[in-house]
């Protein structure tokens, strides 16, 4: 193999596996270390940088970011990272004076942004900072998109929304909400320089099977009732209420329905539980609420005593799966009716463009969705514009985030007249963290301690009023246990090859045996060769330089490795040393673009 080149970002980037996975690239260990040393402040300001919802993300991030987490390879239980997010959110200073702010005059560009979700509010906090002239325009009465409109209050509170949102809109960015845009073309024809569509995927999926359109009254669209919820056009449902499908949409569906009065909740999923695209997290805090979910059940038919909806139809299921997970055979087993008042559709939403014309130079794919160009996110006419669900389909809010500064940043080019795909590329510092012998800038030590548990609201209190914020937040105790289970995979282990003395002293003390001096050799016969065989073959490989002794070479499996720093603490000659990895990433500004907008 030929020795690893660290001076590609990309390489130490994806050492840090919370990072990686993060869409924003958010510097989790950075800031979980600012939370041990109780900078609070710091932590949330290191945090908006990236992903620009630090409240609102550290209580409903879809968390891409633990999966990927080194401490699974541990314990199985990945850092509370989105949790970690609140508590800087929770218990800062005020950030107002550390905000940016509106620039004494504009720019003179005009650019309209379509939705107030998190994509174009984005877009705004990376754009009116450098004199743009923003205008986000919203059918709803108030900004935030899904974060509002799909997102109970017992999850998200309004308060929490309100004030992140407000930060952006101090910035100078006009509002204009209960103003549905209905033609582009007309708002083409407008003063605006760019156009940024971040009109989320409103559309939610209808069933269409015998019995739907005279039951009408009592089948609810779950992304379109969640708004109505949110918004107090409904303020009650039935006793006894089935909800199909089992994402997250449908979990929101089956909580909120226990607020507004339901005894019998029933979650209906056609697969087994292993199929379920719900988070797990989604799922047990609906179970803690009683919510029954029932696997195997495909719905066939609505029920209906003297045109009143009374069940429905299920026929039972049996399902035949493979070594590797997939379904290979499918069985129907039987009917059953579940007696129902109420019955919720969140089985998928998809994107909605009857207000785009067909003749103003936006290309749509088969699925009638616009082509957009995933590395710029403009569309076939040039200075339009799309970001997240609206480009791409339904994903998270932190996806919207990371569409929202790329967009920026093309918009940014656009009215410059620089090409779109002129984008500063990654960079990195590596910060020696050496304070003494043997002494490191970080907490080095394993800390054995299981994932904190958050804490909720008592159940008989939660049901009482629907905007009750069911998770309570950290205690300081749980904080200081919770930030020590991270295993700082930022501060990397940097090997200078003309140092070593090949004493193998690194390789007697690694706890993990990730460390082996060995003849160099192509990578598949390299990996079973190693002191600890090197299976995960998505995990890179650290080869060094020949070694002057001998002419092998330190390989290190990345896989493995917990940044614990003995290698070097215990090396002779410092070859070894711990080096905290800073990545650069550009945003729209004068800061990140080396230009001030013209």
């Amino acid at each position: 193999m030929k020795p690893t080149d660290t001076t590609n970002p990309d390489y130490f980037h994806k050492v840090v596996d919370c990072q990686w996975a993060c869409p924003s690239h958010t510097p989790v260990p950075e800031y979980i270390r600012l939370i041990a040393q109780g900078r609070y402040t710091d932590a949330y300001m290191v945090n908006r940088k990236s992903n620009v919802f630090p409240g609102i993300l550290g209580r409903v991030c879809d968390r891409p970011c633990e999966p990927a987490c080194r401490r699974t390879r541990i314990d199985e239980e990945p850092v509370a990272i989105c949790r970690l997010k609140r508590v800087a959110a929770d218990h800062r200073d005020d950030v107002t004076d550390l905000l940016p702010k509106k620039p004494a005059t504009t720019n003179g560009k005009k650019i309209a942004l379509i939705g107030a979700g998190p994509a174009s509010l984005t877009v705004a906090n990376d754009l009116a900072p450098l004199g743009y002239e923003c205008t986000i325009f919203d059918a709803l009465e108030r900004p935030g998109g899904l974060m509002i409109s799909n997102i109970p209050s017992f999850r998200l509170p309004q308060e929490v929304l309100d004030e992140e949102i407000g930060y952006i809109l101090d910035m100078g960015v006009e509002l204009k909400t209960s103003t549905r845009i209905d033609s582009l073309k007309a708002l083409l024809k407008e003063d605006f320089d760019a156009v940024f569509v971040g009109s989320g995927a409103p559309k939610g999926k209808d069933l269409q099977i015998p019995g739907r359109d005279e039951a009408a009254g009592n089948i609810h669209i779950g992304i379109e009732w969640l708004e109505s919820v949110a918004f107090d056009h409904i303020d009650k449902i039935g006793k006894r209420v089935l909800i199909i499908g089992v994402g997250n949409t449908a979990m929101d569906c089956c909580r909120t329905s226990l607020r507004l009065g339901a005894d019998d909740v029933k979650v209906m999923a056609r697969k087994p539980r292993e199929f379920f695209k719900a988070s797990p997290w989604e799922l047990e805090d609906a179970e803690e609420e009683n919510v029954e979910i029932v696997v195997n059940h495909s719905p066939k038919e609505f029920v209906l005593e003297n045109g009143k909806l009374t069940g429905m139809v299920f026929e039972t299921m049996e399902y035949d799966v493979d070594a590797t997970g997939k379904i290979t055979d499918t069985r129907v087993t039987g009917e059953v009716i579940i007696p129902c008042d109420d019955v919720i559709l969140a089985i998928g939403q998809e994107n909605a463009f009857p207000w785009i014309e067909r003749d103003i130079g936006i290309e749509f794919d088969k699925w009638d969705v616009p082509e957009v160009d995933k590395v710029t996110f403009q569309s076939t006419r040039s200075g339009v514009f799309f970001g997240g669900d609206a480009a791409f389909g339904p994903l998270n809010i932190i996806w919207a985030v990371e569409h929202g500064h790329q967009a920026a940043i093309s918009i940014h080019n656009h009215c410059r007249g620089k090409p779109l795909t002129d984008r500063v590329p990654d960079g990195q510092i590596l910060e020696p963290t050496k304070m003494g012998m043997n002494e490191w800038r970080y907490s080095n030590g394993f800390d054995a301690s299981d994932r904190r548990k958050m804490t909720h609201v008592d159940l008989k209190e939660r049901f009482k009023k629907l905007d009750t914020e069911v998770e309570l937040g950290f205690t300081p105790e749980q904080v200081a246990t919770e930030v020590e289970r991270c295993l700082n995979c930022d501060v990397q282990t940097v090997f200078e090859a003309p140092l070593c003395i090949e004493c193998d002293a690194c390789i007697d003390i690694c706890p993990v045996d990730c460390l082996t001096i060995i003849h160099n050799d192509e990578e598949e016969a390299l990996r079973p060769r190693l002191k600890n065989p090197a299976e995960n073959t998505e995990q890179d490989l650290y080869v060094s330089a020949p070694l002057k002794g001998t002419g092998r070479v330190m390989v290190k499996d990345e896989d493995v490795c917990v940044h614990c720093g003995l290698c070097a603490e215990r090396c002779p000659t410092a070859a070894w040393d711990m080096q905290l990895f800073d990545l650069i990433k550009a945003y729209a500004s004068e800061d990140s673009l080396g230009v001030a907008a013209e």
